[in-house]
């Protein structure tokens, strides 16, 4: 676990004095690239101007993450239980996974009237498709033994799919919720950008923009800076999550323990 941790740690340290480095041995302007030292102090000095633009994006992130878990997870089980509901609806969550989402958020933020919705709905379309996908992967993943068990002792397709299949599918689940973590964040982003909507109610996406168009540049990184780790602490918070629930009796937790 040290060196987990304390690898890339070191790595990162050798990568910031080595940016910093070259910016102050080529004289770079910072108005170019600025060195991660101007960044920092950017980031203390205007943390009064990112940190609501940091809560904004985070919360249209949370809000999409949560309705992709509920949508992805009803449907998963509604495909489980039928499959010609699968059959009928399935090609059109892929269509709506492979459609770019640059291509559709105008589209999406010119029909809905409030801003927020519209940033939800595009964060929403990518992040909920890997939440279905895994979750129906492992409802139909079970051992087959299993399931002839249940079927021997008269359990009903409710209480196979709740004491059973569910349980079963929980690891793939949380696969599939760590990675929509992430897309939400980068759909809330990209709607964000889409959306080019300034005001104090704006997310990160228009302080960067905000900046590039005043070329206050270590701003503008300092705003990415805010959403990398804002990703990472969305992945490791699902990463934790997984763990301690799946910890006491599956083999990838297990395993990580050992």
């Amino acid at each position: 676990m040290t060196a987990r941790i304390l690898a890339p740690a070191l790595m990162g340290l050798l990568m910031l004095a080595l940016w910093e480095g070259i910016v102050r041995a080529l004289a770079i302007p910072p108005y170019i690239l600025p060195g991660p030292l101007l960044v920092a102090e950017t980031l203390v000095a205007d943390w009064g101007t990112l940190a609501p633009a940091l809560w904004v994006t985070l919360r249209i992130t949370l809000q999409a993450l949560a309705a992709a878990v509920v949508v992805g997870v009803l449907l998963a089980v509604l495909f489980s239980l039928s499959r010609w509901v699968e059959l009928s609806l399935f090609p059109y969550a892929v269509i709506l996974q492979v459609t770019p989402i640059v291509a559709i958020a105008p589209l999406i933020i010119a029909w809905v009237d409030d801003v927020d919705i519209s940033l939800l709905i595009c964060a929403w379309l990518v992040a909920f498709f890997p939440i279905l996908s895994n979750t129906v992967l492992g409802l139909r993943s079970v051992d087959r033994n299993l399931v002839d068990l249940f079927e021997l002792y008269g359990a009903g397709r409710w209480r196979a799919l709740v004491d059973l299949r569910l349980p079963a599918a929980l690891p793939y689940f949380l696969g599939g919720l760590r990675i929509s973590g992430g897309l939400a964040l980068i759909g809330a982003v990209v709607a964000e950008f889409v959306a080019g909507s300034g005001g104090r109610a704006s997310g990160l996406a228009w302080r960067i923009l905000e900046s590039g168009y005043q070329l206050k540049i270590p701003r503008m990184f300092a705003a990415l800076v805010l959403i990398s780790l804002a990703g990472i602490a969305i992945y490791l918070l699902l990463t934790l999550l997984s763990h301690l629930l799946l910890r006491r009796w599956h083999d990838s937790a297990l395993g990580e323990e050992g």
